[in-house]
């Protein structure tokens, strides 16, 4: 597994509407293995692979990461900040992010919570619920420089690096660099296909499948495939019956998410597949949430859509966990359904 690059996405800064960097090292990885490349005015990367031209199959694959614009700089050079997408501010405290100015390098600062120090706080303030908004960040310089390097709408990334930790990849924004990393390695592991394929490389996803939206009326797929993480809440806590999926029990096949009910013929063609290949899998249901595959399907006249899924811990976190296994699984089992698409037969 290539896994320079996976860490690459998942270091590269994008948050919604502002996937510039990334976008160009998601070029830089697909333009030797596809015939087109282009850039909507959304900002989406579509890149074609041509086919026979009697099927189109459009994957979906989100560029964006969820974190924040700064909204305001009081006068004492704290920086307060706009969410993108939905962080838990359980999650947030003592991290440390990067501010990225509009001009010149990035900037490190704390990310901290308005809130007295533990050795000050009352009984009854010590598990008072935190809200986002009493966030700030403190770049440690005076006002006046602060002022001069940083203005309103500047974007704000979380400060963490991708790491390989024992059988696991742990990092910021696993989703859903790994999902855009599948559709890189799908189509380089691609052998012989038939359908046109059209690859696209989403923006805005967290802040509501906006890139997805655009690219699928434009594109007016046959099949839509999304790719993308779901919880593995397979760790202390949540139980049995919420654990939606195991880090290391294979590549998931969605039946359901909040976005949308995917195709049950598509969704059986994913899961014959991975029988006949031995390639491991489990069906997965997530009451809250969608992806990309919710767009696909609405698009014009809709499309035969569903989801393809890499189980993740700790999702919107910044240490978002996969197992390498999971995602092997994930690049294959795709792979494998292009080379063989133009079989499908889903006709209700």
């Amino acid at each position: 597994m290539d896994f320079g690059l996976l860490k690459k996405l998942s270091e590269t800064p994008a948050v919604s509407g502002r996937e510039e960097q990334l976008r160009a090292v998601v070029k830089k990885a697909l333009e030797p293995i596809v015939d087109s490349i282009e850039t909507d005015i959304m900002g989406n990367v579509i890149a074609r692979r041509k086919g026979v031209g009697k099927r189109t199959v459009m994957l979906a694959a989100h560029m964006d990461e969820i974190g924040f614009i700064v909204r305001y700089i009081d006068d004492n050079g704290f920086l307060r900040l706009q969410t993108l997408g939905g962080f838990d501010p359980r999650q947030l405290f003592a991290q440390r992010v990067l501010v990225h100015p509009r001009k010149g390098a990035p900037v490190r600062g704390v990310l901290t919570y308005s809130t007295k120090p533990t050795h000050m706080l009352k009984p009854e303030e010590m598990n008072q619920a935190p809200r986002i908004d009493n966030f700030f960040v403190d770049l440690g310089m005076n006002t006046k420089k602060v002022k001069k390097l940083v203005e309103v709408g500047d974007m704000v990334t979380m400060d963490r690096t991708c790491e390989e930790c024992g059988d696991m990849i742990i990092g910021k924004a696993i989703d859903n660099r790994v999902g855009v990393f599948v559709m890189i390695e799908a189509l380089r592991a691609l052998k012989e296909h038939e359908v046109d394929i059209v690859a696209v490389a989403t923006v805005q996803e967290e802040i509501g499948l906006r890139g997805a939206t655009t690219a699928a009326f434009a594109v007016e797929p046959d099949v839509g495939v999304a790719l993308d993480t779901t919880l593995a809440n397979d760790y202390p806590g949540p139980g049995p019956t919420d654990e939606i999926t195991k880090l290391g029990k294979g590549t998931a096949i969605k039946i359901m998410d909040a976005s949308l009910i995917c195709h049950p013929k598509l969704v059986d063609h994913f899961r014959r597949i991975a029988e006949e290949q031995k390639i491991p899998y489990q069906m997965e249901i997530l009451g809250r949430g969608g992806t990309d595959g919710g767009a696909l399907q609405r698009s014009r006249s809709g499309s035969v859509s569903m989801t393809l899924s890499v189980p993740t811990r700790y999702i919107h976190t910044v240490n978002e966990m996969v197992n390498k296994k999971d995602v092997e699984a994930t690049i294959k089992l795709l792979a494998k359904y292009l080379e063989e698409a133009h079989k499908g037969r889903y006709a209700l």
